[in-house]
C-alpha cells in the first residue's frame, strides 16, 4: 500500500495483480489503476517495426536519417537486434508479412492493411491462442512453428497492427526470463 500527500490530505492505495502489487506514485494514477489479471504470460516484446510497401526508402529513412544499421537479408529484410530497447527492430515487406500469414505474396483486400508489427514473446503460444479465440479475436496464423524455431500466432489490433504472439528460444537469455 502506498501513500501520498500529508497533513490534512492523504491518498493511500495500491493496485493488487494476482502475485504483484503495483504501487502507483502519483496522485493522477491513484485515480487509475492500470491492473490486468489474466491467464497470458508476456516476457517481452520480441520485436517491432513498420511493414514497408517500398522498402529502399524506408530503409533510407531509418538509416540514413534516423543513423539506425540494420543487417540486410537477400530477401529485403532488414533487421537490428543492437537497438536497445526491443529485441529486434525491422523493416518487414508486406509481401512477406502476407507470406507468413497467408501463403500468398498479396495481403488480401478484405482486411486491413498492416503498418506495422509488434510481437510479444509469451510463455504458451497455444494457451494464449485460445485465449485471444476465446474473446472473439480472428486468428490469422494460430501457433505455426516457423523455420527459424519461432513459435508465432499472428493477429490484426483493434489499431490494425500485425500482432504476433511468440515463444523465441533464440531471444530468451535463460529460462529465469519467464515470471
Amino acid at each position: 500500500m502506498s501513500q501520498l500527500g500529508s497533513g490534512a490530505f492523504s491518498v493511500k492505495f495500491a493496485c493488487q495483480t494476482g502475485e504483484r502489487t503495483l504501487s502507483l506514485q502519483s496522485l493522477l494514477a491513484s485515480r487509475f489503476c492500470f491492473c490486468y489479471n489474466t491467464g497470458m504470460k508476456v516476457v517481452f516484446v520480441a520485436g517491432y517495426g513498420p511493414i514497408t510497401i517500398d522498402t529502399k526508402e524506408s530503409a533510407a529513412f531509418y538509416r540514413d536519417s534516423l543513423g539506425l544499421s540494420f543487417q540486410e537479408e537477400a530477401d529485403g529484410y532488414f533487421h537490428t537486434e543492437d537497438l536497445k530497447g526491443v529485441k529486434t527492430f525491422a523493416l518487414w515487406p508486406l509481401s512477406q508479412a502476407a507470406q507468413l500469414c497467408f501463403g500468398v505474396n498479396e495481403w488480401p483486400t478484405d482486411l486491413p492493411t498492416p503498418t506495422s508489427w509488434l510481437e510479444f514473446d509469451v510463455e504458451d503460444v497455444a494457451q494464449a491462442s485460445e485465449e485471444l479465440k476465446a474473446k472473439g479475436y480472428t486468428l490469422l496464423r494460430a501457433a505455426k512453428k516457423e523455420p527459424w524455431d519461432q513459435t508465432v500466432t499472428r493477429l490484426l489490433s483493434p489499431e490494425g497492427i500485425l500482432v504476433g504472439l511468440t515463444y523465441t528460444p533464440s531471444m530468451r537469455e535463460s529460462e529465469s526470463e519467464v515470471h
